[in-house]
């Protein structure tokens, strides 16, 4: 069954033509509208976020690069307008998240495979549903499946203030384990105390090793979560108590972690890296539409929220990466198309 619904044959696409400074590397394109091959679903974009993620492709710093040029966006929020196949049929008409893993999301239409497009409930709103996947489906396969954390255990987190340190928050309290936040400013220090966290050290580099120390009292911490790299990934990674490992899923410092492998041996501890994308790769069809199932219900309920913080039509794309690159923004970077 092949369905097709078209407000006209061209349609905008944020592109990059070259590696480097999102604000020189974007542009704004007009390119003809796609469409669906078998199994996949043309998707009328109505936002998508700028995580992170987007930003180190564009610079060319990210683990697998694209072909230039490229449209870059891993996910979004859109309408479901045409499509082929059985699967395409099921979400047609239907608003979706669109789980865009080899890029695309930036553009009117996105092309993607009809199991990647999810049916969002009306409980969820826009700039929710725009950032579903990435940072939630990251927050809870490293609580649920990698770590596999329990209540009462203690979690050590650096990046805290970010969409994910947030969302991981949101998982404790669900839980029921303990989380201590790093974090380098006293602002964001202030606003986890307002999603509830308990212990918030502000710091960075080596006198963190003592300040998590003292967080710590004595207890035993076998688990640590870093996004930053450099000296704080290596801060977390000392404070670890025997058999802990250190989750490392960024490089937010652009540093990569300095480690004394005395650090390793004694206590046996050890460092994992996280990517999403090839975490996915080993997990069932069933198993991601569990996910998907799981991650709706969370965020219907408010346990995982991404915070909101500007929103920007495509026209205004390089003051939109100019904000989401800024320190201290409010919350994730939206563009609207």
């Amino acid at each position: 069954m092949i369905v097709d619904y078209v407000k006209g044959s061209l349609m905008r696409a944020l592109v990059c033509n070259s590696w480097g400074d999102p604000q020189s590397a974007l542009s704004l394109e007009t390119r003809p509208n796609p469409t669906a091959g078998p199994g996949q679903v043309v998707v009328e974009m109505i936002a998508s976020p700028i995580n992170p993620s987007d930003l180190l492709t564009i610079r060319n710093q990210y683990g697998r690069q694209p072909q230039l040029p490229f449209v870059p966006g891993f996910e979004g929020v859109g309408k479901v307008i045409s499509g082929r196949g059985i699967m395409a049929w099921r979400v047609l008409g239907k608003r979706v998240a669109v789980i865009a893993a080899d890029g695309g999301a930036w553009q009117e239409q996105c092309v993607i495979p009809a199991i990647r497009a999810i049916p969002i409930p009306d409980s969820i709103p826009d700039d929710q549903a725009a950032s579903f996947f990435v940072n939630p489906a990251t927050a809870w396969a490293i609580v649920n499946n990698v770590l596999k954390i329990r209540r009462g255990e203690v979690l050590i987190q650096s990046a805290a203030a970010g969409a994910v340190g947030q969302m991981i928050q949101g998982l404790a309290k669900h839980i029921g384990f303990e989380v201590i936040h790093v974090v380098r400013r006293d602002e964001q220090a202030n606003c986890l105390k307002q999603l509830g966290a308990s212990t918030v050290v502000v710091g960075q580099g080596e006198p963190l090793v003592t300040a998590l120390r003292e967080a710590l009292a004595g207890r035993h911490c076998r688990m640590g979560l870093d996004a930053i790299g450099g000296t704080t990934g290596a801060a977390i990674l000392k404070s670890l108590g025997r058999h802990g490992t250190l989750v490392s899923y960024g490089r937010l410092s652009g540093d990569p972690i300095p480690v004394d492998p005395g650090t390793l041996l004694d206590g046996m501890k050890s460092i994992q890296g996280f990517w999403l994308s090839e975490w996915m790769k080993d997990q069932s069809k069933l198993t991601l539409w569990r996910l998907f199932g799981t991650l709706a219900g969370l965020i219907s309920r408010g346990v995982l929220h991404s915070p909101t913080g500007a929103i920007f039509q495509a026209e205004n794309f390089r003051d939109a990466v100019s904000e989401a690159g800024r320190i201290g923004k409010d919350g994730k970077v939206l563009i609207r198309f």
